[in-house]
């Protein structure tokens, strides 16, 4: 059998992740090399400052500030530098040298994602980006790969570690959202600006890319509608919870029917929902992941794990190294991406979901009545109601002495007919407020 000669890797980053997966490939490079069939090399570290202080400690000989020429020595590059430049430069003048490039980066991937795809395919290159959506949880591949021939249907992810974290506190401990965003901070699951997490773009330029895996269709991330958990509650956590519930943030990938024109269509969303305390989502807790993929032929699957974390992702990694070696020593092209689909990508309005509306209204008879017929008349059907006295003030006394509280649960409708219907709601005369409005999703 003829030896394949040494691979050469390049490392672009020495962060958290980087920083272990520079470790695994020189501990346990034997064995690596073992499950490749050829030697692994890391021949260079490429980051701003050699001299910065680091957590971990490199071989001084491994860095350096010339990632180009870094870039030029090599077979495979690791791309974790984070952030749209000089990353997206990079990696084309990676795939350009006839490199295979690993990232990680998926606000690169969610902006630019088509364009290196592209010359990826025409240089016959391969780009790798496991550890891009789910951390160490092994979910691009089997949507790129082992599902390619079944037909996804829609997929449910808990893809954010950082919201589910607090959400999380919020269920469990009561409590706010400001003391769970601290607690996340301290503990290093949130950001000192937590806007990207908590603002739901993280998550949104994730769901842009299992939508466009899942349907073979292009799903730029500003077509994701988008949402994040700012406005959530305790109370609104709390109330969930009685009534059988848990509040996550959820990207929904989907294909549906347009209900005006009959076009079907793909959709992308990102917000926070209800979920039956039944559904194995609900049982994802602190900063852990989750992706539900409800398949034609396959049915459910679920993929559970951690969603960050630096050894996690490097795992993540490590797998689309030793996968991009594999093809040096077996040769021939990178297997291009399956965009062949090209379906529409649908308005938030096309979608189909259900509501959970509370109101704060006046409390005499025929109100319920006549909240019952406005829903009726924007094509909104009713399937539970329930009724309280108004929420109660600092000093325990009703908020309003003729007021009373409704939580009314709808059946399925359009989004475009349940967003009208809580229009209505604002502007009716027997409604004072509406104090809550959350989708719900996985029934």
């Amino acid at each position: 059998m003829i030896e394949y000669r040494n691979l050469r890797v390049a490392l672009l980053g020495a962060g958290s992740v980087g920083a272990q997966v520079a470790d695994q490939l020189l501990t346990h490079r034997d064995e690596l090399a073992a499950r490749i069939g050829a030697g692994i090399e890391l021949v260079g570290v490429a980051v701003r400052d050699v001299d910065a202080p680091r957590d971990t400690v490199f071989p001084r000989e491994l860095l350096t500030t010339d990632a180009e020429s870094l870039i030029l020595g090599s077979d495979i590059v690791v791309e974790l530098m984070g952030g749209l430049e000089p990353a997206r430069t990079l990696i084309l003048q990676a795939l350009n040298s006839g490199a295979d490039v690993i990232t990680a980066n998926k606000a690169l991937l969610a902006t630019h994602g088509p364009e290196l795809f592209e010359v990826a395919e025409q240089v016959g290159a391969q780009l790798y980006y496991e550890a891009a959506v789910g951390g160490a949880i092994p979910i691009i591949r089997p949507l790129r790969d082992s599902l390619a021939g079944d037909r996804v249907e829609r997929i449910l992810g808990i893809v954010n570690g950082t919201t589910n974290f607090s959400l999380d506190l919020m269920d469990t401990r009561g409590e706010t959202m400001e003391h769970a965003l601290a607690i996340a901070t301290e503990l290093g699951y949130a950001e000192a600006d937590p806007t990207a997490d908590i603002g739901g773009y993280d998550a949104a330029q994730k769901a842009g890319i299992l939508a466009s895996l899942a349907f073979h269709t292009l799903v730029p991330a500003d077509a994701v509608y988008r949402e994040g958990i700012t406005e959530v509650t305790l109370e609104q956590v709390v109330a969930a919870r009685k009534a059988g519930y848990v509040v996550k943030l959820l990207a929904i990938c989907e294909r549906l029917t347009d209900p005006v024109t009959g076009i079907e269509g793909v959709s992308a969303r990102v917000h926070p929902a209800l979920i039956p305390d039944t559904h194995p989502l609900a049982a994802v807790h602190g900063a852990n992941n989750a992706v539900f993929v409800e398949a034609e032929a396959a049915g459910p699957l679920m993929f559970y794990g951690a969603g960050a974390g630096g050894i996690q992702t490097a795992s993540a990694v490590l797998g689309d190294v030793v996968s991009a070696a594999r093809r040096h020593v077996v040769g021939g092209p990178g297997v291009a991406e399956s965009t062949h689909a090209d379906l529409p990508v649908l308005p938030m309005t096309a979608v189909t979901t259900r509501y959970q509306i509370t109101l704060v209204v006046v409390d005499e008879p025929g109100v319920l009545a006549g909240i019952a017929a406005l829903f009726q008349n924007h094509g909104v059907s009713v399937e539970t109601v329930q009724q309280s006295v108004a929420s109660r003030d600092a000093a325990g006394q009703p908020e309003a002495s003729d007021a009373a509280t409704l939580v009314i649960g709808t059946h399925a409708a359009s989004e475009a007919d349940l967003a009208a219907t809580v229009a209505a709601l604002t502007t009716s005369s027997v409604v004072h407020s509406v104090t809550s409005v959350l989708r719900v999703e996985g029934l």
